[in-house]
Protein backbone atom coordinates (compact mmCIF):
# COMPACT_ATOMS: atom_id res chain seq x y z
CA UNK A 1 0.00 0.00 0.00
CA UNK A 2 1.38 3.42 -0.94
CA UNK A 3 -0.92 6.07 0.74
CA UNK A 4 -0.79 5.93 4.24
CA UNK A 5 -4.43 5.62 5.70
CA UNK A 6 -4.42 1.67 3.28
CA UNK A 7 -1.12 0.76 4.55
CA UNK A 8 -2.40 1.66 7.84
CA UNK A 9 -5.37 -0.67 7.41
CA UNK A 10 -3.13 -3.45 6.62
CA UNK A 11 -1.29 -3.44 9.51
CA UNK A 12 -4.15 -3.04 12.02
CA UNK A 13 -6.07 -5.98 10.02
CA UNK A 14 -2.66 -7.94 10.04
CA UNK A 15 -1.67 -7.31 13.69
CA UNK A 16 1.36 -4.95 12.86
CA UNK A 17 -0.28 -1.91 14.27
CA UNK A 18 2.13 -1.67 16.99
CA UNK A 19 4.93 -3.34 15.72
CA UNK A 20 7.63 -0.57 15.52
CA UNK A 21 9.39 -1.74 12.25
CA UNK A 22 5.80 -1.24 9.72
CA UNK A 23 6.54 2.42 11.15
CA UNK A 24 8.98 3.34 8.37
CA UNK A 25 6.69 2.78 5.49
CA UNK A 26 8.52 4.95 2.65
CA UNK A 27 11.71 3.27 4.05
CA UNK A 28 12.99 1.55 1.35
CA UNK A 29 16.39 0.06 3.15
CA UNK A 30 13.13 -1.63 5.60
CA UNK A 31 11.07 -3.38 2.75
CA UNK A 32 12.54 -6.47 2.41
CA UNK A 33 12.45 -7.40 6.01
CA UNK A 34 9.18 -5.98 6.33
CA UNK A 35 7.97 -7.98 3.28
CA UNK A 36 9.78 -11.10 4.72
CA UNK A 37 7.29 -10.57 7.68
CA UNK A 38 4.38 -10.16 6.03
CA UNK A 39 4.94 -13.36 3.74
CA UNK A 40 5.15 -15.48 6.96
CA UNK A 41 2.34 -13.99 8.24
CA UNK A 42 0.36 -14.81 5.02
CA UNK A 43 1.28 -18.13 4.93
CA UNK A 44 -0.76 -18.76 8.62
CA UNK A 45 -3.91 -18.46 7.18
CA UNK A 46 -5.69 -20.36 4.11
CA UNK A 47 -6.30 -17.33 0.85
CA UNK A 48 -9.74 -17.98 1.75
CA UNK A 49 -9.26 -17.07 4.65
CA UNK A 50 -7.60 -14.09 4.11
CA UNK A 51 -10.12 -13.34 1.94
CA UNK A 52 -12.70 -13.47 4.23
CA UNK A 53 -10.88 -11.09 6.68
CA UNK A 54 -9.76 -7.96 4.41
CA UNK A 55 -12.74 -8.29 1.42
CA UNK A 56 -14.76 -4.99 2.26
CA UNK A 57 -12.37 -3.30 4.08
CA UNK A 58 -9.53 -0.50 3.12
CA UNK A 59 -6.66 -2.47 2.48
CA UNK A 60 -5.66 -2.84 -1.10
CA UNK A 61 -5.46 -6.18 -1.95
CA UNK A 62 -7.32 -9.02 -4.27
CA UNK A 63 -7.23 -12.63 -3.83
CA UNK A 64 -4.95 -14.60 -6.42
CA UNK A 65 -7.49 -16.60 -9.05
CA UNK A 66 -6.89 -19.61 -10.57
CA UNK A 67 -7.75 -19.35 -14.50
CA UNK A 68 -10.99 -21.08 -13.56
CA UNK A 69 -11.99 -19.37 -10.59
CA UNK A 70 -10.92 -15.98 -12.62
CA UNK A 71 -13.98 -17.14 -15.57
CA UNK A 72 -16.42 -18.22 -12.89
CA UNK A 73 -15.72 -14.85 -11.43
CA UNK A 74 -18.95 -12.39 -11.30
CA UNK A 75 -17.13 -9.26 -11.65
CA UNK A 76 -15.32 -11.25 -14.93
CA UNK A 77 -18.70 -12.77 -16.11
CA UNK A 78 -20.15 -9.62 -16.34
CA UNK A 79 -17.27 -7.88 -18.17
CA UNK A 80 -17.18 -10.57 -20.53
CA UNK A 81 -13.41 -11.08 -19.65
CA UNK A 82 -13.14 -14.25 -21.15
CA UNK A 83 -13.74 -15.80 -24.93
CA UNK A 84 -13.54 -19.01 -26.63
CA UNK A 85 -11.22 -19.51 -28.92
CA UNK A 86 -10.99 -22.59 -30.75
CA UNK A 87 -12.40 -24.64 -27.80
CA UNK A 88 -10.17 -22.91 -25.42
CA UNK A 89 -10.85 -19.85 -22.83
CA UNK A 90 -8.98 -16.83 -23.18
CA UNK A 91 -8.83 -13.52 -21.70
CA UNK A 92 -10.89 -10.84 -23.94
CA UNK A 93 -8.58 -8.06 -25.93
CA UNK A 94 -8.22 -4.91 -23.85
CA UNK A 95 -9.42 -2.51 -23.64
CA UNK A 96 -13.06 -3.12 -24.62
CA UNK A 97 -15.26 0.10 -25.38
CA UNK A 98 -19.52 0.32 -25.44
CA UNK A 99 -19.05 1.83 -28.86
CA UNK A 100 -16.41 -0.08 -30.24
CA UNK A 101 -16.31 -3.54 -31.21
CA UNK A 102 -13.05 -5.76 -30.55
CA UNK A 103 -11.85 -8.37 -32.63
CA UNK A 104 -12.12 -11.97 -31.84
CA UNK A 105 -8.68 -13.32 -31.03
CA UNK A 106 -8.52 -16.50 -33.95
CA UNK A 107 -6.90 -20.17 -32.70
CA UNK A 108 -3.28 -20.22 -33.01
CA UNK A 109 -2.25 -22.20 -36.53
CA UNK A 110 -0.73 -25.67 -36.99
CA UNK A 111 2.77 -25.96 -35.91
CA UNK A 112 4.67 -25.13 -38.86
CA UNK A 113 1.51 -23.81 -41.06
CA UNK A 114 2.96 -20.96 -42.33
CA UNK A 115 6.96 -22.14 -42.54
CA UNK A 116 6.65 -21.61 -46.82
CA UNK A 117 5.46 -18.56 -46.69
CA UNK A 118 8.01 -17.25 -43.36
CA UNK A 119 10.50 -18.63 -45.25
CA UNK A 120 9.28 -16.44 -48.91
CA UNK A 121 8.93 -13.27 -46.89
CA UNK A 122 12.72 -13.96 -45.80
CA UNK A 123 13.60 -14.12 -49.48
CA UNK A 124 14.42 -17.67 -49.72
CA UNK A 125 13.11 -19.11 -52.89
CA UNK A 126 11.72 -22.63 -53.92
CA UNK A 127 14.98 -24.18 -54.25
CA UNK A 128 16.16 -23.06 -51.13
CA UNK A 129 13.45 -24.10 -49.40
CA UNK A 130 13.24 -27.59 -50.95
CA UNK A 131 16.79 -27.97 -49.85
CA UNK A 132 15.97 -27.40 -46.21
CA UNK A 133 13.13 -29.96 -46.52
CA UNK A 134 15.69 -32.22 -48.03
CA UNK A 135 18.06 -31.61 -44.79
CA UNK A 136 15.34 -32.21 -42.74
CA UNK A 137 15.30 -29.00 -41.56
CA UNK A 138 11.61 -28.19 -42.03
CA UNK A 139 8.97 -30.75 -42.49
Amino acid sequence: SIEPQFYNELCARVGLAEDPEFDGQMNAAQWPQLKDKLAAIFRQKTRDEWDAMLEHTDVCYAPVLSMAEAQAHPHMRAREAFVDVGGDPQPAPAPRYSQTGTARPAPAPDSGADTMAILADLGMNEREIAQLREDGTIA
